[in-house]
């Protein structure tokens, strides 16, 4: 029998350590020996293998000295306790580990659940012609703005186990579009950003509120849709003409250009926005001195002999027109607008859809970060933000908002939350922006620009309001006929 060895009282390491050796075991004890080696001073040797066969007792017995030769630093009670607690219990390791022949493994972390929000966006689509071939809308208009607001939700999402996605479908103008909105709503999509038309818009509202489904208009921006036809299902994220014109209104009293003649189109649109500028006039004192109507007889406008008649016809057209101090021009279907400017028979400003332009947002717009919104839009579509983008892109941003708030995706605590006090959202334009309890308009500045920059910002100084100032553009609450149904 072998003469132990003590490395203290009543502590016996020798005849363990033999014993493994004895046995053959091969254990590898590393990580939980880390404080062993530092007790004991010899690293490879409790780190590496403890593998050794019976014929091979005289490097144990070296080793053993080498553990003893160490612990001299450390007082002998102090230093045997721990040794001997390292050396048996990872030896015990070592021997269980070599009996079910599997090595230890580090419990794995649950995943943390993800959460998917899908958003649609449903898009009345088809070429538009326009007087001036920079004027033509980009092909992806509003889309874009929609994905990059995707991109930024998801960089807030993927620390809360949220993913958001947009989900496109493109139907023509004069498309019915249950069909599309049904389709959308069985891949599902429970909320969806509509670029539609006010006809197309009115046709899914009351299906969406059936089935749960939450719309963010970004197209129409029709009045009515927020007063007699307005809807529970939808909101609003594109400004109302009745705001565009009251921002360009307000801008026109601010400079004290206060007579108007007003020359509109003969489609349906023209007309909308013309009512819109006589309703501005009247409520915030100017006066429209005269109007007239340009009917479109179809004549090739961007052919050499169209340019030719209408740069002719605009100075005899607007040669009989009362003195004024601006000349208004609402023409949204592009037939006779962009030929006003520089073309009337007497010089004064032009604003409307042509010149002085009332917008949601301006490319050159670089103010209250807007640099920042701009350079990110730039250089993930290589083109500039222009007004749709920035209502699809706020509308996306809305619901990132509200799924970051009420931390899922359930739509009636989403929308809860979106009507709410508790809600805003920064859309670089200023201030935060909420929704109108009454109509679920959203409350925003109007941009008033021409086509290189920023004139300035509606509202303007010194129109008040008792609650918000944004609430001088379009219907106020006490004005509005909308009963949300």
């Amino acid at each position: 029998m072998r003469k132990r060895t003590l490395l203290g009282p009543n502590t016996e390491i020798r005849s363990v350590a033999v014993r493994a050796s004895r046995h053959g075991t091969k254990a590898d004890v590393r990580g939980p020996l880390s404080g062993f080696d530092k007790i004991c001073g010899s690293a490879k040797l409790i780190t590496g293998t403890l593998t050794s066969r019976r014929s091979d007792n005289n490097r144990t017995l070296a080793q053993e000295r080498v553990i003893l030769s160490m612990t001299s630093a450390v007082p002998g009670t102090l230093a045997a306790f721990l040794c001997f607690f390292f050396l048996t219990v990872n030896v015990a390791g070592a021997l269980a580990q070599e009996a079910t022949g599997k090595q230890p493994t580090a419990t794995a972390k649950p995943e943390k659940k993800l959460t998917e929000i899908k958003i649609g966006y449903l898009r009345a689509y088809a070429p538009q012609l326009a007087l001036s071939v920079l004027d033509v809308p980009p092909r992806d208009e509003g889309v874009a703005g929609g994905n990059v607001a995707i991109a930024d939700n998801n960089t807030t999402g993927s620390f809360l186990g949220q993913k958001f996605s947009l989900d496109v479908t493109e139907v023509k103008p004069d498309a019915d579009v249950v069909p599309a909105f049904q389709e959308m709503i069985a891949k599902g999509n429970r909320y969806v950003v509509a670029d539609l038309s006010a006809r197309q818009l009115l046709s899914i509202a009351d299906l969406a509120r059936d089935n749960g489904v939450l719309i963010f208009n970004a197209g129409a921006t029709d009045d009515s849709l927020r007063e007699e036809e307005c809807r529970a299902s939808i909101f609003h994220t594109i400004p109302t003409r009745s705001m565009l014109a009251d921002g360009l209104a307000q801008y026109l009293i601010w400079k004290q250009w206060r007579r108007w003649v007003l020359i509109y189109g003969s489609h349906e649109r023209d007309q909308l926005f013309a009512e819109a500028l006589r309703r501005a006039a009247t409520r915030f004192g100017g006066e429209i001195v005269g109007e007239k109507l340009f009917e479109d007889t179809g004549t090739a406008r961007r052919t050499d002999s169209g340019v030719v008649q209408i740069q002719r016809q605009m100075p005899v057209f607007t040669q009989d027109l009362p003195e004024h101090d601006v000349l208004l021009v609402a023409d949204e279907s592009e037939v006779f607008g962009t030929y006003v400017p520089f073309r009337t028979w007497i010089p004064r400003p032009v604003a409307g859809t042509a010149g002085l332009t009332p917008l949601a947002w301006h490319p050159a717009s670089e103010q209250w970060g807007g640099t920042q919104i701009q350079n990110r839009f730039a250089k993930a579509n290589g083109r500039r933000m222009v007004s749709k983008d920035m209502a699809a892109w706020t509308a996306v941003r809305i619901l990132g908002e509200a799924a970051t708030r009420t931390q899922g995706a359930d739509p009636r605590k989403m929308a809860d939350f979106i009507r709410s006090d508790d809600f805003s959202i920064a859309a670089f334009k200023g201030q935060k922006l909420t929704f109108r309890k009454w109509n679920q308009q959203l409350r925003q500045p109007i941009f008033l620009g021409d086509t290189r920059s920023v004139v300035s910002t509606s509202p303007q100084e010194g129109f008040l309001h008792q609650l918000s100032e944004l609430d001088t553009l379009g219907v106020d609450e006490p004005e509005t006929k909308c009963v949300l149904k």
